[in-house]
């Protein structure tokens, strides 16, 4: 008698193949540009971030503070690159603060 083979996935295969079928990759990504940014960032600086979304390849990033915001749109390109370097060039082409 033969023994069906169980199929083994870990958890982030599945959810990435999950969301690739619906249709929501870019959120998926979205929360690793989030996850990535509380890293870089000081704890007091990370909070003042409201939401990170992406939207026809623009990584869009609204911000609550005035001088994080300007600093953000100040090392734009910097940001990018690293997003870009850490997440695929082909994933996003553009970065707008909030």
């Amino acid at each position: 008698m033969k023994k069906n083979k169980k199929r083994e996935y870990q958890s982030s295969e599945l959810v990435k193949s999950f969301a690739r079928i619906y249709g929501f990759e870019h959120k998926l990504i979205a929360f690793e540009i989030k996850d990535f940014l509380e890293e870089y960032l000081d704890e007091s600086l990370f909070r003042e971030i409201k939401s990170v979304n992406i939207e026809d390849q623009t990584v869009i990033i609204k911000i609550n503070s005035p001088l994080l915001k300007h600093d953000f749109q100040m090392r734009k390109s910097f940001y990018l690159k690293k997003f870009k370097d850490k997440f695929g060039s082909d994933k996003f082409n553009d970065l707008q603060i909030l």
